[in-house]
């Protein structure tokens, strides 16, 4: 069986390992056998015995029932629990390269990330924002888009980490159409025949007439209309203040949020442990936890794999829809 569920262990330092090891735990027999964790292995033996893991680590080429883990030799990794380091961000860079490089030779096949720590990655020499934007170098993808997916609300935002001033100006017709684009594919990828969107406004009460700014007059409604004339089911924008209510109780399958924290807020309010981060608009799929590396609590078998559990279930449901 092919692995074709490919973990990466996170910044070593966090709590990557601890929640990848309870997981994967369990998960079943067929479900471990068909994944494999990218990362240090002396970590996750540690991690399986801080959480009383009673499975062995294994390599890839073993065939007995186990957490198989692909070993990257890092060199200076301190292997202690909650240290901030530029050699675990040297690591937490290799562990995606290492991933990307097996799921583009393997079609069917999804990244599934533990969390890194942004600044640990940049003292490392590797300056990106995060997992989507160094995914969309490593892939050459002109552009990405962070989707956080969750039972009962999904979010796709038309900008991420950038200050809401520049946040604002990236919102333009052709982005807001293209994020509606992406959106409305992948949720028709994974069962949705016709989704319902709606998209979020930027202003208080999306301008009131030029009242409180033009943006959604002059972006966001040519945006929609464009995407209407083109057979999506769309509307907007549509106040932020009410809109996620609004879809949270059924009127919409997903929100195009403007910013960052416009869609983070309201995600992480109903649904902080069981929310998805999926990365759309790459020629991979890759899903994540919708958390940071946790140093505070990182060896301490207090993590909370919920989330994890959550984003391999997702990453299961991707690779069974075959094919973007």
């Amino acid at each position: 069986m092919p692995r074709s569920i490919v973990i990466t262990m996170g910044d070593p330092s966090g709590v990557g390992a601890e929640v990848t090891a309870k997981a994967l735990a369990q998960a079943s027999i067929k479900d471990r056998a068909r994944t494999v964790v990218i990362g240090d292995r002396p970590t996750m033996e540690l991690a399986a015995s801080i959480c009383g893991v009673d499975l062995p680590i294994i390599g890839p080429d073993d065939t007995e029932d186990g957490i198989c883990v692909e070993h990257i030799e890092v060199a200076g990794l301190p292997r202690q629990f909650g240290l901030l380091d530029p050699a675990c961000g040297e690591a937490s860079f290799r562990y995606i390269e290492r991933a990307v490089e097996i799921t583009s030779a393997l079609p069917g096949s999804c990244i599934v990330t533990a969390p890194i720590n942004k600044e640990a990655l940049n003292a490392a020499g590797h300056h990106y924002d995060g997992h989507t934007g160094m995914l969309a170098h490593l892939t050459k993808s002109k552009s990405s888009w962070m989707l956080l997916a969750s039972e009962k609300l999904s979010v796709v935002h038309v900008s991420t980490h950038v200050s809401l001033r520049d946040a604002i100006e990236r919102a333009t017709i052709e982005r807001v159409l293209e994020t509606i684009r992406t959106g409305n594919t992948h949720l028709k990828r994974m069962g949705v025949a016709a989704p319902r969107i709606a998209v979020a406004g930027i202003n208080p009460h999306c301008g009131e007439n030029g009242l409180f700014g033009t943006d959604d007059d002059t972006a966001l409604r040519p945006a929609v209309a464009a995407a209407q004339a083109e057979g999506i089911d769309v509307v907007g924008p549509i106040s932020a203040d009410t809109v996620y209510y609004r879809a949270y109780q059924g009127a919409f399958d997903l929100v195009i949020a403007q910013y960052h924290d416009q869609g983070h807020i309201p995600i992480k309010l109903v649904a902080f442990d069981t929310a998805v981060n999926v990365s759309l608009g790459l020629p991979i799929d890759r899903c994540s936890v919708d958390h940071g590396t946790a140093f505070d609590i990182a060896g301490k078998n207090i993590a909370d794999h919920t989330n994890m559990m959550s984003a391999l279930s997702y990453a299961s449901r991707m690779v069974s829809a075959g094919k973007k």
